[in-house]
């Protein structure tokens, strides 16, 4: 990883005057390198319209979302932070970006390393904070999507903001994969001839975590034809999941219950839950309904190609149940 002690945090700056200063005249410089072509559009953003000019050539990422639009888009960006718990982007997409720079991780970014790849449009996640904005604007045309509540389609929303950054082409394909992910998840729906239940927790080292059922995957769950159960563990207003007692253990209780781990251990994290009592105590769960899932794509990514790769675990699971 290449964060560096010069890394700009995703709290607010924290470094001295003279920093800014010499930040400052180094994205200047970094200004005078960017090129775009003639063509103009608007995109609408948290912090207003913004004009992008042509078709982005040094396209970065700040999101995880974000990297997947562009990669969908056949756009190779520079530079992205990592995913959530590793050092490189998320493992369904790192074959494609196989040469991309680390350019931090989703709460620090290392504003030099951002600086030396002369973006000439950045995508940022939704919630940068306007100090954040500010400084990245400098740079390059900064896109910022609302920051809406959680809901199950608001990754959709978000895509189409980078997709219309990135110009008509990136737009088009957009469009055309979330109708197929829209059609794959109505035949899974269709498929499903008697009702089954299922939930979504993930297991950190501090023991599961109940995830909300407003989130990228569990929406995607829901739209093959899942009823969600657990997901109302986790309180309106709250992050996205919550820790899950064995107390609780009976709100997770399904037919299908996926368990996330943010490594390669999910077969292992499988044996471990379905041996504790708490779980042998469920009605309807049993180490058959345990479907080990990779939580880098699961619970943490978004995008149209993590939703393609989700729903063909969900094609997995139904031919090996």
């Amino acid at each position: 990883m290449t964060v560096s002690s010069t890394a700009f945090t995703a709290r607010g700056m924290t470094r001295p005057a003279w920093f800014k200063q010499g930040l400052m005249a180094t994205l200047a410089v970094a200004l005078m390198g960017a090129s775009l072509s003639a063509e103009a559009r608007s995109v609408e953003t948290a912090y207003g319209e913004l004009d992008i000019e042509g078709t982005p050539q040094r396209v970065v990422t700040l999101y995880e979302g974000a990297l997947d639009v562009a990669v969908a888009s056949q756009v190779t960006p520079l530079g992205a932070v990592t995913t959530r718990g590793g050092d490189g982007v998320a493992s369904y997409i790192q074959s494609q970006v196989p040469d991309i720079k680390i350019i931090g991780t989703p709460r620090e970014f290392n504003l030099e390393a951002i600086v030396a790849l002369k973006p000439d449009l950045i995508l940022a996640p939704p919630g940068l904070d306007k100090t954040q904005y500010q400084l990245m604007s400098r740079l390059a045309p900064t896109i910022v999507p609302s920051a809406s509540a959680l809901s199950q389609q608001g990754w959709k929303e978000q895509s189409r903001v980078y997709a219309e950054a990135l110009g008509e082409t990136a737009e088009a394909e957009l469009e055309t994969r979330l109708a197929a992910i829209d059609a794959h998840a109505a035949r899974l729906k269709a498929e499903m001839t008697t009702p089954q239940t299922a939930s979504l927790v993930r297991r950190m080292p501090g023991g599961l975590m109940a995830m909300s059922d407003q989130l990228f995957a569990t929406g995607l769950i829901a739209a093959s034809g899942y009823e969600l159960v657990g997901g109302d563990l986790v309180k309106p207003g709250r992050p996205h999941s919550d820790p899950l007692s064995d107390e609780n253990m009976a709100r997770i209780d399904a037919q299908t219950i996926f368990l996330a781990t943010m490594d390669d251990s999910s077969d292992a994290a499988v044996e471990a839950l379905a041996a504790e009592p708490a779980f042998q105590r469920l009605e309807t769960a049993d180490r058959d309904s345990l479907v080990g899932v990779n939580g880098q794509l699961w619970t943490s990514a978004s995008g149209p190609l993590a939703a393609e790769a989700l729903l063909k675990d969900i094609d997995r699971a139904r031919d090996d149940g």
